[in-house]
């Protein structure tokens, strides 16, 4: 979307040139400098976060010396920038046309108070200008101007010039290792022979740039001792930090213009021995795209508070990013972190109430329950069940066994079998029907695994064999067993609603409505837990014997049951208090916390979209749920009247008009900007974590994660080379990182200079 400068009398847009546009300030004091200037009386009512957002001036309004260039493309304003250069009079020569931005006409007192205030700020300024030039007759060297010589305006000297060349290139080389995923180190040092390997990839890429040709390179080695390195791995951590801020920057910059945003936590990773939390954040952009994006790894602590304090901390002091403007948080984790998450979510809606907490559409509800049952059998049976989809994942061979022993298993209902062998060469243990996909298919999977363990031809190396050996025996253990059938009946019950939440936005909606019959009828079964666990124990003791798999009570209970002779506890009973109740119990519970009044509300504003409304045959209340949204409209008194027109244009469209069925087509719409309020409630609900992204496009964040830890080993993993590979796309400003490392090096008084420069000793 072009942006058009609000200047009046001036037609300039960024589409029909190539001056800079720049937004008006946040600061109230300066943005009402800026209003004043520009003389629209329409302006003057707006708030300065209203004018931030949907208003800007080119570059024309400007003095030259209030722009600065930091880049060959990208133009920004000096801090105190007030503009100054109006055309308030061209459009008197043609007095009968019509002006959007009409010019204010001042009264006589408004042009003397302006005139005393030009007159008190010039007095301001004389003392300022008096101490800048008896600096500058001090120091001879200093440049005229004042604040002009804070910016580094003084040429460069051959050897910086040369030095910032030289910095240039080893950032380049950082930048091209992190997009070609190639690791820093080689290999280890210790186990292959002096001069066989090369054992830094970094080196080994300098001096292929020096062999081809680089001069600015070759000359750095021609007067380095043979014993010393390029650039040490201080060296190579500090400049990898900058690119890493750098390359985030640019996405948290956006982020920030959107002003709106969502917090989601991917599963944790081993990053080089180390456990991290990838991060990413959900907001809409400038072409009014939901997008996600991962902005960087952040250290898992094992105290949950402590965790939630470095959490904070790190996205808004480290990252810049305002938690006022949160509107969601969401946790992907594995059993046993998650009820950590946990508290982080509750510590930040503590401070942040808006910041709701809901599940992520990338993430089936009954898997993220099941992974929240602090039950250790759940959490080892879950385990196994990952364990045993990569066994058959490693190799196509694998697979080819699984489908041959379902075919024989179905050979009297092949339909079945062909649907089961369709979902084995699929992502099955994330879907919502997970636990009763695994019952159908646990025969078979016990076949194959005691097959390819016993096989005679030997067909398999020993360390498939070994693996299936050990995999073929957690899946025959009575408590596995019995965990995944319990699992499977008491999730059935959250299995629609679930599926319906990553559905379309109508069956979001309609699911917001369905959970109170959902909680009602697990509530039933908790009353009735006696009745409900014989069936499930009958049908996991009838599965067991089908598998010849002994019946019996796990080994831990039972050593330390030994001598106990009073102890009359049956396996059933066992189970019963051991597992069915305290699954019920928490999972009732997790629905209540995850879909609180606050996130309930918010999925009932989806009636704003044109397919619910038509659904609901546009007798809907948005108003009243949109209330936790108030503040963050643009007119909140004109609410009513404009969910009124924004019912009646769509009640009333042409009969060859298709009502928009989800939020992205929604904000996509011609006219969406003749409704101000409502763009922004669809723009705060689009964010929400629980809202699947429409356009497969904009979800690439998440996308190349995942690619990126499968495709890297975990002791070549690097949080900043991780940044940059999954962001290749992002631009870089190499001149501003090289900037940045020569004031940090400076900062710390570490800037070498001469022929030493960045160099160490090995």
């Amino acid at each position: 979307m072009p942006n058009f400068c609000a200047a009046p009398n001036c037609t300039r847009k960024s589409t029909q040139s190539d001056l800079a546009f720049f937004r008006f300030p946040r600061d109230p004091a300066r943005c009402q400098k800026w209003v004043e200037n520009c003389r629209r009386a329409d302006l003057e009512d707006k708030t300065p976060d209203q004018l931030n957002k949907h208003y800007r001036l080119c570059a024309k309004h400007f003095e030259t010396s209030m722009i600065c260039r930091t880049s060959p493309y990208r133009t920004v304003l000096r801090d105190n920038a007030i503009p100054t250069i109006f055309d308030l009079t061209s459009h008197l020569n043609n007095p009968h046309s019509r002006h959007r931005k009409r010019i204010k006409e001042l009264s006589e007192d408004e042009i003397r108070t302006l005139k005393q205030k030009k007159i008190d700020e010039t007095s301001e300024q004389e003392p300022k200008h008096k101490e800048i030039n008896n600096s500058n007759a001090q120091n001879p060297s200093a440049e005229e101007g004042g604040e002009e010589q804070d910016e580094d305006i003084l040429p460069l000297t051959l050897e910086e010039k040369e030095n910032k060349e030289y910095l240039k290139s080893l950032f380049e080389i950082l930048i091209l290792m992190g997009k070609q995923n190639i690791p820093l180190d080689g290999h280890e040092t210790d186990e292959i022979p002096e001069g066989l390997f090369t054992p830094d990839n970094f080196q080994a890429l300098l001096e292929c740039r020096i062999n081809s040709g680089e001069e600015v390179l070759r000359k750095r080695f021609e007067t380095t001792a043979v014993n010393t390195l390029f650039c040490s791995k201080t060296q190579q951590k500090q400049m990898l930090e900058i690119c890493e801020s750098c390359i985030r920057e640019e996405t948290l910059r956006e982020v920030r213009d959107s002003h709106f945003f969502s917090i989601i936590t991917d599963d944790v990773v081993d990053i080089a021995g180390e456990e991290h939390l990838p991060v990413l954040v959900r907001f809409v952009d400038e072409s009014h795209n939901l997008r996600e994006e991962f902005v960087g790894f952040l250290p898992y602590e094992a105290d949950a508070e402590i965790l939630a304090v470095k959490f904070h901390t790190t996205i808004t002091e480290k990252w810049g990013l305002n938690m006022e403007y949160c509107r969601g948080q969401a946790y992907i984790v594995s059993s046993g972190f998650s009820s950590k998450m946990k508290v982080v979510a509750s510590r930040l809606l503590e401070k942040y109430p808006q910041a709701v907490y809901t599940l992520c559409s990338s993430c089936a509800l009954n898997m993220w329950l099941a992974k929240s049952v602090p039950v250790v059998g759940v959490c080892v049976a879950l385990g196994t069940i990952e364990e045993v989809w990569s066994f058959f994942h490693r190799s196509p061979q694998l697979l080819l066994e699984l489908d041959n022993v379902i075919s024989v298993l179905f050979q009297n209902n092949e339909e079945k079998g062909k649907e089961l062998k369709e979902i084995c060469h699929s992502q099955w243990t994330g879907r919502h029907d997970a636990f009763e996909i695994l019952v159908d298919l646990l025969q078979a999977l016990v076949l194959c695994l005691d097959g390819i363990n016993s096989d005679t031809n030997i067909r398999w190396n020993n360390c498939i064999a070994g693996r299936a050996f050990v995999l073929c025996s957690a899946v025959t253990d009575f408590d596995f067993i019995v965990t995944i059938v319990v699992l499977k009946n008491v999730l059935s019950f959250t299995r629609a609603f679930g599926k319906n939440l990553q559905g379309q936005t109508s069956d979001v909606f309609f699911a917001a409505s369905s959970l109170t019959a959902v909680l009602h009828s697990l509530n039933e079964v908790m009353e009735n837990i006696e009745v409900y666990h014989e069936f499930w124990f009958e049908e996991a003791t009838n599965l067991a014997t089908k598998l010849d798999i002994q019946m019996k009570l796990p080994g831990k209970f039972r050593r330390a049951q030994q001598g106990n002779l009073e102890s009359q506890l049956t396996s059933e009973s066992y189970y019963k208090e051991t597992l069915s109740v305290p699954t019920v119990e928490h999972i009732i519970q997790e629905l209540k916390d995850i879909f609180s009044e606050q996130h309930l509300k918010a999925l009932k504003c989806l009636s704003l979209v044109p397919s619910v409304m038509g659904q609901l045959k546009f007798n809907t209340s948005e108003e009243h749920h949109a209330d936790m949204y108030r503040s963050d409209l643009p007119n909140p008194d004109t609410l009513s009247a404009e969910l009124h027109c924004w019912r009646i244009k769509w009640k009333h469209r042409g009969k060859d008009i298709e009502l928009p069925s989800t939020i992205y087509e929604a904000l996509h719409l011609p006219d969406i900007k003749f409704f101000p309020n409502v763009y922004a409630l669809l723009k705060v609900l689009c964010i929400l974590p629980v809202m699947k992204v429409e356009n497969e496009r904009y979800e690439n964040g998440r996308k190349r994660l995942k690619a990126y830890l499968r495709n890297t080993l975990t002791d070549q993993r690097s949080s900043n080379l991780a940044l940059l590979n999954i962001n290749f796309d992002i631009k870089h400003d190499l001149d501003l990182m090289v900037d940045t490392y020569i004031k940090l090096c400076t900062t710390k008084s570490e800037l070498p200079t001469g022929n030493s420069e960045t160099i160490e000793s090995t």
